[in-house]
């Protein structure tokens, strides 16, 4: 398999767990859809390692391989077919493989929505901070902002279950979250529209709802992002 094969493969396997993006990169300017699935894909693959499995050590081991690389590619270094897209862009990746470990820890079962919310803080502001860059937008995404998506995606990993997050009350964790997260209005407009998904999602879930969001609510959601 070619290098490029194998990004496709990184970018599809985001895609189908975002099908809403289809619909939504409409308003992503074209010079930035593939940066942006390609960045989008990076942090899935993140958070699995740091939430999946039942196991910890594998996932352990992954985030402890991507703090090395993405430490690389500050250093015009690359392995991993992703870098294919995003290594050459000028970001602070060294910042972004410092602050893994927060995003390990972050595996512990929570003791509560604030403590859960301070943990994610460095790693929140490392991804807003790369994303700034690779956007180019005048100013990052708030920290706390991109803490309460990070928990949202983690709460959304499997909407089916009964209990994703342990014996927690997550329909009340989706409630308590969608509670101190505004309509994504700063940062960049990729960031904005996924955020927004992310949002809308957590919205029919703490409903009760069937998780996935409609094509014309996407549509409105992307655009109401993308003005900002």
């Amino acid at each position: 398999m070619s290098e490029t094969d194998a990004l496709q493969g990184f970018l599809g396997k985001w895609e189908a767990q975002w099908p809403e993006w289809r619909v939504a990169e409409a308003f992503v300017p074209a010079s930035q859809r593939q940066r942006a699935q390609a960045w989008f894909a990076l942090r899935q693959e993140l958070a699995e390692a740091a939430w999946g499995g039942e196991d910890s050590r594998p996932g352990e081991a992954k985030l402890g391989w991507w703090a090395e690389e993405l430490d690389g590619w500050s250093r015009g270094l690359r392995r991993h077919p992703l870098g294919l897209t995003l290594q050459k862009l000028p970001a602070p990746w060294g910042n972004l493989a410092a602050c893994l470990p927060a995003l390990r820890a972050s595996r512990e079962r929570p003791q509560g929505l604030e403590p859960a919310m301070f943990a994610l803080e460095p790693y929140a502001e490392a991804l807003a901070g790369v994303a700034q860059h690779l956007f180019d937008s005048a100013t990052p995404a708030p920290a706390r902002n991109v803490v309460v998506s990070l928990l949202a995606e983690r709460v959304l990993r499997h909407p089916d279950a009964a209990t994703p997050l342990g014996d927690l009350d997550v329909r009340g964790w989706a409630r308590g979250l969608l509670a101190q997260w505004p309509a994504p209005a700063q940062g960049s407009r990729p960031g904005r529209i996924h955020a927004a998904i992310v949002r809308g999602r957590l919205q029919r879930f703490a409903g009760g709802k069937p998780v996935p969001m409609s094509r014309p609510g996407v549509l409105f959601t992307a655009w109401r992002a993308a003005r900002g």
